[in-house]
């Protein structure tokens, strides 16, 4: 198995309305096949700001490059790139 995690720290001048609309558009690429589990939520310590998480378990890491090198995640990614930071966890899990 394949472990992806993601935190994305969105820049303060984000409305609501965008965070919304970036927490469906991120929950909406766990509809993959390869995907095992998929979870989008917003973290519950806003000390740091508002951080969404986005931790997924893939089939195996050629599942997770099929699923990374998809136009949905392509257009995601770029405007997650507008609205936030991100560190990213990917590790392989027996």
């Amino acid at each position: 198995m394949f472990r992806h995690i993601v935190l994305f720290r969105v820049h303060d001048e984000i409305t609501d309305a965008d965070l919304s609309d970036a927490l469906s558009a991120l929950r909406a690429l766990g509809d993959d096949p390869g995907i095992i589990e998929w979870n989008v939520a917003l973290s519950l310590d806003t000390r740091k700001g508002r951080i969404i998480v986005e931790d997924a378990t893939f089939v195996d890491a050629g599942a997770f490059e099929s699923w990374r090198g998809g136009a949905d995640h392509g257009r995601v990614a770029g405007r997650m790139a507008q609205i936030s930071d991100w560190w990213v966890g990917d590790i392989e899990r027996s």
